[in-house]
């Protein structure tokens, strides 16, 4: 694999076809790991990702409303709907490697975030896999286009794409996922069950890496890391933040109730 760390993740973004997206993930993962890739350099990134034609792209409001999965359409819309979350975790992890390579930040940053990279193509693979198997494929459906939205929002600030993303996006993820699972369960289809199970496992690990690194770029700032927390989220995410949480996995991750609770928006 020839090119830097930086353009390989560019090229990923900038790859169309999500089956060859995802891939291009795992040989990138493969590459780094394995020493084939070392170099970090300056890139020009993308506004967005490169997207196929389908699946006609939605504002979030446009979307119905997602079923729990105990009817066959229901549990082909939750599919459907993780999947092309997972498709923008792809981006978002590959985007964040090369919008912040300039920032002074040691090697395992870039360690952990192949890492999230890879696992969130895994999660594609997989769910696309149960997408087939009841007869439907990635971009049957429509999809929204709020995940991007928060990117672009905070595209120049890496605090914010910390706080918004991995600590907000992906933690909301640990909160919901159990009932999918025990839902899904209920309805017969334990494949997908099991497949929800592998990604709540990875999705607990991708949490604690945004604590992390974010504690550890408010610690460089001279940042309290609460107070800091609050504020860019205040600044930065315009949805709501809501309970019920997921204590235990959110703990599990380093993420402590003091973060989020003060947060918490009434309907």
């Amino acid at each position: 694999m020839t090119g830097s760390l930086t353009e390989i993740a560019v090229g990923v973004m900038s790859t169309s076809d999500p089956i060859d997206k995802a891939r291009r993930a795992h040989r990138m993962a493969d590459a780094w790991r394995s020493g084939e890739l070392t170099e970090i350099s300056s890139v020009d990134l993308p506004l967005r990702p490169t997207r196929p034609r389908r699946p006609e792209l939605r504002s979030p409001r446009d979307m119905p409303r997602r079923g729990k999965g105990g009817t066959r359409a229901g549990r082909i819309a939750l599919l459907h709907a993780l999947a092309h979350i997972e498709l923008n975790a792809i981006d978002l992890a590959c985007d964040i490697i090369a919008r912040f390579a300039g920032a002074d930040l040691p090697r395992s940053f870039r360690d952990d975030w192949v890492v999230v990279a890879d696992e969130e193509a895994k999660h594609f693979e997989l769910l696309c896999k149960r997408l087939v198997a009841h007869e439907v494929c990635y971009g049957d459906l429509a999809a929204h286009d709020g995940l991007w939205q928060a990117a672009e929002r905070t595209a120049d600030n890496l605090l914010a794409r910390l706080a918004v993303v991995p600590l907000i996006l992906e933690a909301r993820g640990l909160d919901v996922t159990p009932a999918m699972i025990a839902n899904l369960r209920s309805a017969g289809d334990a494949e997908s069950a099991d497949v929800l199970e592998i990604i709540y496992r990875d999705e607990i690990g991708h949490v604690e890496i945004g604590m992390r690194w974010f504690e550890h770029v408010c610690r460089t700032r001279g940042l309290a890391p609460v107070n800091t927390y609050h504020d860019l989220v205040r600044q930065h995410f315009r949805g709501r933040i809501k309970p019920p949480f997921n204590t235990e996995a959110r703990r599990r991750a380093g993420f402590g109730p003091e973060f989020y609770e003060p947060l918490v928006t009434p309907e």
